[in-house]
Parts: C-alpha cells; sequence; structure tokens
C-alpha cells in the first residue's frame, strides 16, 4: 500500500493508535518509522532526528530507542523465552549472566509469562508470544515501541491483557507508543491521538473524542462496521 502526504506526530509518552480497514497501509507507516522502507518525497523524524537518508548503521542506532513488536512475535525459535529476551542485554556486552538472568525473570513476570524462561517459542500461545516479544523490546530499553496489530488472532481476554500491559509500560516506564490496530474499542482503551487511514490518505488525526464526535461519512461507516462486528454485552 502506497501512503499518500501522509504527516502525523507522537509526543513522549503518549500512545497513538493508528486505525483503518486492511490494507490502507497502517504497517506500512510503522516500517517507514523503523527505517525498514523509504518514503519517495518528504522526511521521517524519529527521535529527534531525520532518519530518511540514514544507512544501516545509523538506523540500528535509532532502533536501540524505538524498537518493534511485529504481528507474528518474531521471535527466534531455536532460542528459548529466556534467551529471547536475553539477546537484546547481551549484544550490549555490559551485564554478567546473572544480572541478566535476574532482568530476563523481572521482564516475564512483568508481562505475565513468568515462569517461562525455558520453554521454546513453539510451546506457546499466539498470545504468550506477543508478551514475550514485548519482554524482548523492553529489555532493550527503547524511548519507544510500535506494536503491529497486537490484538489480532488472540481471544478477547487476552487482548484485555495485552491492552493492561500496554497501558502499564506507559504509565510505569513513559514509554511513547504507537499502536496499530482495527480494534477500535482496544484503541479506545489506549489511544491519547489517534490517526486515522482511508485510502493510503491520513484521512482524520486527532483524539479519540473528537474523532467519535466527528459526522464524518467514512469515520461513521468504520464507527458503525465496529458496533456491527463487536455488538455491546
Amino acid at each position: 500500500m502506497v501512503l499518500d502526504d501522509v504527516s502525523f506526530f507522537v509526543n513522549p509518552g503518549e500512545t497513538l493508535c493508528i486505525l483503518g480497514r486492511s490494507g490502507v497501509g497502517k504497517s506500512v507507516a510503522l516500517q517507514h518509522i523503523m527505517g525498514f522502507l523509504k518514503p519517495d518525497s518528504g522526511k521521517i523524524m524519529v527521535a529527534g532526528e531525520d532518519i530518511t537518508g540514514f544507512n544501516e548503521k545509523q538506523l540500528q542506532a535509532i532502533r536501540r530507542k524505538v524498537t518493534m513488536v511485529f504481528q507474528n512475535g518474531a521471535l527466534f525459535d531455536s532460542l528459548s523465552v529466556g534467551e529471547n529476551v536475553a539477546f537484546p542485554l547481551r549484544e550490549r556486552k555490559q551485564l554478567a549472566e546473572d544480572q541478566i538472568e535476574q532482568i530476563v525473570n523481572g521482564l516475564l513476570d512483568m508481562v505475565g509469562v513468568s515462569g517461562m524462561a525455558d520453554l521454546l517459542p513453539s510451546d506457546l500461545s499466539t498470545g504468550m508470544k506477543r508478551s514475550v516479544a514485548i519482554a524482548r523490546a523492553l529489555a532493550a530499553q527503547p524511548e519507544a515501541i510500535l506494536y503491529d496489530e497486537p490484538t489480532t488472532m488472540v481471544d478477547p481476554l487476552i487482548a484485555h491483557l495485552l491492552g493492561d500491559l500496554i497501558q502499564k509500560l506507559k504509565r510505569q516506564l513513559k514509554l511513547t507508543s504507537i499502536v496499530v490496530t482495527h480494534d477500535m474499542r482496544f484503541a479506545q482503551r489506549l489511544a491519547d491521538r489517534v490517526l486515522f487511514l482511508h485510502q493510503g490518505e491520513a484521512h482524520f488525526f486527532g483524539t479519540m473524542d473528537e474523532m467519535k464526535a466527528s459526522k464524518d461519512e467514512v469515520l461513521r461507516q468504520f464507527f458503525d462496521m465496529d458496533t456491527l462486528v463487536l455488538p455491546e454485552v
């Protein structure tokens, strides 16, 4: 999907939710922020720097500040849960093994999967993999985390727990977050600000209250469709 003249910002400590139907470029926006894709025009500012022309070495420094939790978790299949979370800690070569183990156990406890350090990713449910991926992202001590569809293919209870976790990280660690989601209720719980993409363009950018109050036909259709899919209980 091609993004056309899309402009938005996220303040430190804020949570931005990127909403829209499938195929409108939500995940593409995250890939630009991470430097996986380059824009044909315009610029990408991340952590106060214009990364548009950065080479891979420069991008690696940025990715230590801003990390991403992929939809599939992107865990290393051959490494245990604990080794996956320890990976960014060992890369820094600054900590002793007992310190790493202590940090790993603390992170796994924080994301709700304590006691699973010795399991392999294949032993975990989709929701648990997401939680471990968040723990691994936190091990890098980033300033911001990008989440790509964190509630896809998980049941409502796990989706609720993941939402609680993202809120807790924002509250306790003052983390800046960008959450790509199609889940309106999830976004309503998390978002300080919303970017709504439609046909590759930024159709709306503002607060959730402003979005809900809007009379815009495209936004109203999105809300109505969400109500049909997820009736009030």
